[in-house]
């Protein structure tokens, strides 16, 4: 596929009240006269996860918390591919009634009322599998640090070694990322990296960044960092750590194992990378790596 002509696309299916007996968010569009779910184009560099909460706002002016990612649409618009990404996504607040000539209309409907009412197979098959896996999860996010230039370059204590331009970009990217799954316990490796990694995050939701140093390079232990780790998951509230290219990736393995977790072809993050771990009664239920 030649990603120079690919549209990229992102948005959810957003539910409210019961996991087990959702109401789906419908919108009619009048230009098009046809029912769908709320998405639309992200906008030159943004990611995804970013687009998909700009797009949802836009069309149906709700604030909503992620879920599960859900399957990559793929399909030709005049002639040119287009790739959709979706999440679920839950409803927490209708933050404003949005007139648009866009969107005309929103319903919530059953699930199955739903996917009748859908205007395209490529939705209404999205949404017959939807309760596959549990709707209603809890995030658990790894975070690899942004990037800190060279160790080699670096003369001083390595823990002291700060992010650069490219990693507070990282960092700024992070904090529209992070906003998507609102993960309130913020636990890092106290060197510099990790914690500059998250200031923007915390400064915006005015969250303390919590330090242990299991996660370092230095005093990484994997039982015991695995231990520290899965009081998260058992807590049951979002949270995140972030931590190491050297830690990460044993880490998320032994989560993965311990927990029952989805198999993951790749554990490794790239700087400024993160891994979502969905998890239920303590039960890691789904997993994702995105970069920023």
């Amino acid at each position: 596929m030649d990603t120079d002509t690919l549209i990229r696309a992102a948005g959810a299916v957003v539910w409210r009240g019961a996991s087990d007996d959702p109401e789906i968010a419908v919108i009619h569009r009048p230009r098009r006269d046809d029912w769908s779910l709320p998405k639309g184009k992200l906008l030159p560099g943004e990611h995804m996860i970013a687009g998909a909460l700009r797009e949802v706002a836009e069309e149906t002016g709700l604030g909503i918390v992620l879920g599960r990612r859900l399957p990559t649409i793929h399909y030709l618009k005049d002639g040119r591919p287009k790739r959709v990404d979706y999440w679920t996504a839950r409803a927490v607040a209708q933050v404003a009634e949005l007139p648009s000539d866009e969107v005309d209309g929103l319903e919530w409907l059953p699930l199955d009322q739903a996917r009748a009412r859908m205007s395209y197979e490529v939705d209404a098959g999205m949404l017959a599998s939807l309760l596959d896996a549990p709707l209603e999860t809890t995030p658990l996010v790894l975070v690899r640090h942004a990037s800190a230039g060279e160790r080699e370059e670096w003369t001083g204590d390595d823990d002291l070694r700060p992010i650069d331009k490219e990693g507070e970009e990282q960092s700024r990217c992070l904090a529209e990322v992070l906003y998507g799954y609102r993960p309130a316990t913020l636990l890092s490796s106290p060197s510099k990296r990790c914690v500059q990694t998250l200031v923007p995050y915390a400064a915006r939701e005015l969250l303390r960044i919590g330090t242990d140093h299991l996660l370092t390079e230095t005093d990484y232990d994997a039982p015991a960092t695995l231990a520290l780790t899965s009081k998260l998951v058992d807590a049951g509230e979002p949270a995140l750590v972030c931590s190491h290219g050297k830690v990460l990736p044993e880490l998320i393995e032994g989560l993965l194992g311990q927990r029952s977790g989805p198999h993951l072809d790749d554990t490794h993050l790239g700087k400024g990378g993160l891994a979502v771990l969905h998890h239920t009664d303590g039960r890691i239920v789904a997993a994702e790596r995105y970069r920023t």
